[in-house]
This record gives C-alpha cells, structure tokens and sequence, in this order.
C-alpha cells in the first residue's frame, strides 16, 4: 500500500529547494531536512535518528523509497521509533562525508546510496550503518521494519557499549586528518608509481581500470595524458601511456555508456565492455569528459573524439543549462517507473523510422543486428567504428557519415516524443565549475565561441546568485541560494575561472578568482598542511573533514593545490604558492602511500617539481589569434596563455604593466623565471618551443 492509496501526506521537506527532498515531502514519514529543529527533537524526545542519505538521480534511493517510505505500516513504525532525517547527498556533501566514512569505519565495508544510518540522539554519532534494505527479508538482509526494531531494541538494552563504540568511532575519525610534517620531503616518484599503478588496474580488450562496475576515472586518464606529454617534452615519449588513455576513451565514446543520439555519458558501466550503463547523467562527469575529449583531441586529432565533444556540449546546453545560465545538476536513470526506457528500441522501431540504405549501417554500426542486450531490447551500442563501415560497405566517409548521421538525427527526434527522465534542476556551486572547466576548454581547443559563451552565462549567473556580501554559497533552485559553500565550491569555481580567462579574457574574472582564493587561505586553511572541507564558521559536526582522495570528482586539495599554485605564478602572490606547497606537504604521507588514489594532487606535484609555463599576449585581438594559433596546435597541460587586449583595467602581478609594444606583446614566465619580452612572431615560436 503507498501513499496513494489512502491520504496525501505532508512532512517537514515541503518547504526545501532540493528536488530530491521534495520527493519526499509527502511520505508518510515525518522527514525533516537536517536542521535544528530535528537535532533539538531528537534530544528532547531521547529518541535515535534515522539518517537517510541519497539523491535526485539515484535508482536504489527511487527502489527504497517506494518499498519503504511510501508505506505507511513503515513509515509508522519509523515515526514512532525515530527522528527522521533526510539529505540530499549533492547540497549536504560535508554530512554525506562524514557519514560514509563513519559506514566504512563501522562495517568495513564500501558504503553508497541510499545511505541509511542511525545515530545516537545527543551527539548524532552514528552507531549502526548501511545502505539499502529491503522491505522483507532478502539475500541475507533482514526487512527494513525488523531492522529497525532490533536496532532500538540493541540501543536500549547496549547502551554502554554503544557509547564505548561511539567514542571510538570520533577518535578514528579524527586521526584520519592527521597531516605529515612540514619537514617532509616532498619527491617525484608517485608520479611513475602511479603509471605503474593504472598498467597494472588497465583492461587491454576493453579499455578502462578494473572489471565492472566500470567508472569512467577522468583524473586517471588525465594522469596518463600529462604523463605522455610531460615524457614527450623529455624526448622519451610513453606511447603506451598515450595509448591506454586514447584507447579507454574510444571505447567509452563508442559504447552504451555513451548516449549514442543525444550526448552526454551515464554514470557508469555495469558490465566490462562499457555497453550497458546505470543510465543517469551527472553534470560533474560530463564536465570532467568533456574536458578530456578535446585534449585527446588536441593530441590525436582523432574525428571521434571532436563528435563526442560537440554532441556533449550540445546535450550540456540543450537539456542541462537554465534560460538564466547556471547548469542543472543531473537527469534519472528512470521514465515511467522503468530503469533506461527512455534511451532503448527494437529494431523494429527503427526500421519504420529509417530507409534501408540507413538502417543498414546502422544496425551494424550500433548492434541492432545482433540479440538483444538489455531486457529484451536494443540499447545502443558501438559495435563497429564509422571506418570500419566504410570498408566493410566500401563506401568513403563522407557517405557513411551523411547516412549515419542522418539516421542519428531520425531516432533523437522521434525519442524527443518519449516520456523524459525527471531531471534535477538545482544548481550547485562545485558541479557547475566543472563544466564551465570543461566548456572553456573544450571551447577554446575546438575554436567553438558559443561554448566559451555558455561558459561564461553560468560564471555571470553564479556571480549574480551565489556570491553574495562577500561569500559563496554552495546551491540554487528557483531562485533561492543557500547553505555555506564548501572547500570544492570554491576551488572548483577557480580552475574554470582560470580556464575561461584563457578562453576569453574578462578582468572581472580574474577578480573573482582572487576573492575565492582569499577565501580559500581564510576559511579553509589548515595550519598543517592542506584545507578542510568546510569553513572555520560552518557548522559543528562529528568531524570537519578534510579529504584528499579523488573519488567520483577531484579532490578539493588537489585542485586548491593546482589553482593556488597557478594563480599565486600569475598575480606573483606568495601566499597562494607557499599555501599550495604546505598542501603537497602536509598530505605527503597520503599521497605517497596511495599514489593512485591521489591523481588531482599529482597534477600540482608535477608543477611543483617542473613549474609551468605561462604566457601573457597584450595587443589586438586579431593579431594575437594569429599567435595564440601557433601555441595551441598542441596538448601542452602544462601551458597556461592569456591573451590579453590593451585596454584590460589594472592587473597585479606578471600582468603589471604590460602593454603591447605594438600589434603584440608577448611575455613567456617558468615559475618566477620570465624572459625579455618578444615582438616577433618567429622569435615567439622558437621561444615556446625552446621553453617546452
């Protein structure tokens, strides 16, 4: 029995701006958004707190939620027995956190979502931990509802022992912020252990780390792509580095996990060959993708790698930008109460929808000639590369893209007609940095102003609605912003700051840049080394966190690393690259004993021992395209180039004072080191190619 079927309930979600929790707002559970209110209750009441963690876009969360808390013999019996908490893991990542550490520490096991845990009431320490629970017994996980009853029942009669776990559970969280001496020293070996590290996890046959569930891992093949490169300026190119890079994003372009008709990547494989995928679409991997397709782009001029750029991006501004800018934050898996109906056909379907000539191709091209590979339907997937069509059919490409392509556009308008994936329209700080990153990236290796120009309607929309007196806030929905922006918010926001004024250069960017990094050093630093993930006025929970793994996107010391770094060269702010260096150290022991699981960070400790290149043009515009073309032919991750014209306002540091000697300047800096300044083009050239 659900909701439907008796009365319409109302809970304390309904006056949230999270989609996610207002899927919730009329449960017949008594939610309340983690807040005062329910913390106070608890307390008041002595009753434990069922914390449920999860999010717009996940499909075990949807399962829960409609075996669960849509019942009211569950709900009952959680309302009675509980204070019930429910968090939206993408505007609350400081709990999400602090609470899927506390499950690993708990069940030595990999926690996820939905995320349940119960805490005790007075010092919301978590005492008993999982994730998904059924509503009956299965796989040797008890019903939800008996769950709960042995859990009170083990909290009234084990309350000693509870506390004993309890304290030892704050103190294993607070040593994992334990940070190394500033006596340490730093060296470069991670950097080839973690080469070694992504051979060994490498699939040969189908491209990617690991078995399934396979996880696109964008720093990974980032970490390959600078490694080839940085070998290549050493004159002993890694090919084999290139090759495991190039051959990863191949397959993933041309598989399911791919929309082969809209754009856009999945969130992850569930088999091997990257062909079926748990079908929801997060921003923050398309940004990270997107970003990545144009620089093996850059480096292999590769025709696939640009269609899955431009199909990505057209999917970014199509279906995830807002009329006001800022970028939504995900789409479902689920249409219609059905994990990827949306995106599925019989070939049936697509014959009445294709001639013969274009059915054909497609068939072989995206398997619908092969048995079904997805409960019974077709879910498209590249079995054979355009090229391969073309001997097989022998035809020249032009025809076979026309075909495909015409074929492509057929199939996307009739799937247009669908029932749509719900989509998660809030607006966060972090993910939206992620794929302004990506744009501006993408946009200026690809030459494609419109996406320099969707990059830049979000920065002006994060301005205008997130920063505001002086501070970032962390999310947006229907024009409310709020909730303390995090330590990722803010780094996050900076590297695409930094990417864009690349791309296209406005002074105001680089003023937001500085304001962030100075919030970055005042509310963030720790004097140990490294940031935490939260502010100094944040509110007080169980742990302040301070991570420095990757995980599903960078982490914030490893970018704040990076950017500070970057940044500190250009402005020559001390402050910034003494902060980034003290980050390198302080996380040193992390880093070193898990390269692998530290690639953002290894990206700053390559600057740190081979300082980057960054190069100031000041003149025309149209005189320093013609420059800027010369330099940019080529994936150089270490190169920074800002083209600045001559009637930019004040600027600080390396930017001082430069202005054009004619139709240009240029002024070419390693670290604190720059050369005389060069008016000639051919100097210019020989100059950059002499540096790097």
């Amino acid at each position: 029995m659900t909701m439907n079927d008796t009365q319409d309930y109302t809970n304390q979600l309904i006056r949230e701006t999270s989609p996610y929790l207002l899927q919730h707002a009329h449960n017949p559970v008594n939610w309340y958004p983690w807040g005062p209110a329910a913390l106070e209750k608890a307390r008041e009441e002595n009753k434990p707190i069922l914390l449920s963690i999860g999010y717009s876009a996940c499909h075990w969360c949807h399962v829960m939620a409609h075996e669960s808390f849509e019942d009211p013999e569950t709900a009952e019996l959680m309302n009675r027995l509980f204070v019930n908490i429910k968090v939206d893991r993408e505007e609350r990542p400081d709990l999400d956190k602090i609470y899927q550490t506390s499950h690993s520490l708990l069940t030595q096991r990999a926690g996820g979502w939905p995320l349940t845990v119960f805490l005790t009431p007075d010092d919301h320490v978590p005492f008993f931990a999982g994730t998904y629970f059924p509503p009956e017994p299965r796989h040797g996980m008890p019903s939800f509802q008996d769950l709960m009853q042995r859990i009170v029942d083990f909290l009234d009669e084990h309350q000693d022992a509870i506390r004993r776990q309890n304290s030892s559970l704050v103190e294993a969280l607070g040593s994992i912020n334990s940070s190394g001496s500033h006596a340490a020293m730093i060296n470069s070996q991670p950097l080839d252990v973690v080469r070694q590290q992504l051979e060994q996890s490498f699939d040969d046959r189908q491209g990617g780390f690991g078995q399934a569930p396979k996880f696109p891992h964008p720093t990974s093949i980032e970490r390959l792509l600078r490694h080839w490169s940085a070998t290549s300026r050493a004159g002993m190119a890694d090919q084999r580095a290139l090759h495991m890079a190039v051959f990863t994003l191949e397959q993933m372009a041309l598989g399911g996990i791919y929309d082969q008709l809209g754009g856009g990547f999945c969130r992850y494989s569930v088999d091997d060959r990257w062909m079926i995928p748990h079908f929801e679409k997060m921003l923050y991997d398309n940004g990270a993708l997107l970003a990545l397709y144009a620089e093996a782009f850059a480096v292999t001029g590769n025709p696939l790698f640009r269609r899955t750029c431009e199909q990505t991006a057209a999917w970014t501004m199509r279906e995830m930008q807002s009329e006001t800018g800022g970028y939504y934050s995900s789409q479902d898996a689920d249409s219609e109460g059905e994990e990827g109906r949306f995106y599925v056909w019989t070939p049936a379907e697509v014959q009445a929808l294709l001639d013969t000539d274009e059915y054909t191709l497609l068939a072989r091209h995206l398997g619908l000639d092969r048995p079904a590979n997805f409960e019974g339907k077709w879910h498209l997937h590249g079995y054979r590369s355009r090229e391969q069509l073309a001997q097989e059919f022998t035809l020249d490409p032009a025809t076979i893209d026309a075909r495909i392509d015409a074929a492509r556009g057929k199939l996307f308008a009739a799937r247009e007609q669908r029932i749509r994936p719900g989509r998660d329209d809030k607006v966060l700080t972090s993910w939206n940095g992620l794929m302004i990153r990506g744009m501006a990236i993408a946009g200026r290796l690809l030459d494609r102003d419109d996406w320099i120009g969707s990059a830049q309607r979000a920065v002006d929309y994060l301005q205008a609605s997130l920063w505001q007196d002086g501070r970032l806030l962390a999310t947006c929905k229907d024009g409310r912003a709020h909730l303390n922006a995090y330590l990722d918010d803010h780094v996050y926001l900076i590297d695409a700051l930094l990417e864009l004024l690349q791309a296209r250069w406005r002074d105001s960017d680089l003023a937001f840049a500085i304001d962030l990094a100075e919030l970055v050093l005042d509310r963030f630093q720790d004097a140990s080394g490294g940031f935490f993930f939260t502010s100094d006025d944040h509110e007080q929970l169980i742990q302040r966190p301070k991570p420095n793994h990757d995980d599903a996107t960078p982490s914030g010391n490893g970018i704040a690393a990076k950017v500070l770094s970057r940044l500190g060269h250009l402005i020559g702010e001390p402050r910034y690259t003494e902060a980034a260096e003290n980050t390198l150290k302080g996380l040193w022991p992390s880093v070193e004993n898990t390269p692998y699981g530290h690639t953002s960070l290894l990206v700053a400790l390559e600057e740190s021992f081979s300082p980057g290149q960054t190069i100031v043009l000041r003149g025309t515009e149209t005189a320093m395209q013609e420059w800027r073309q010369a330099v940019e032919r080529h994936y150089a991750p270490h190169r920074q180039l800002f083209s600045i014209t001559a009637d930019a306002g004040d600027l600080p540091g390396m930017l001082a004072g430069r202005r054009p000697q004619g139709d240009v300047v240029a002024y070419v800096c390693e670290g604190l080191s720059c050369k005389a300044p060069v008016t000639d083009r051919s100097e210019f050239e020989n100059t950059v190619k002499i540096s790097r």
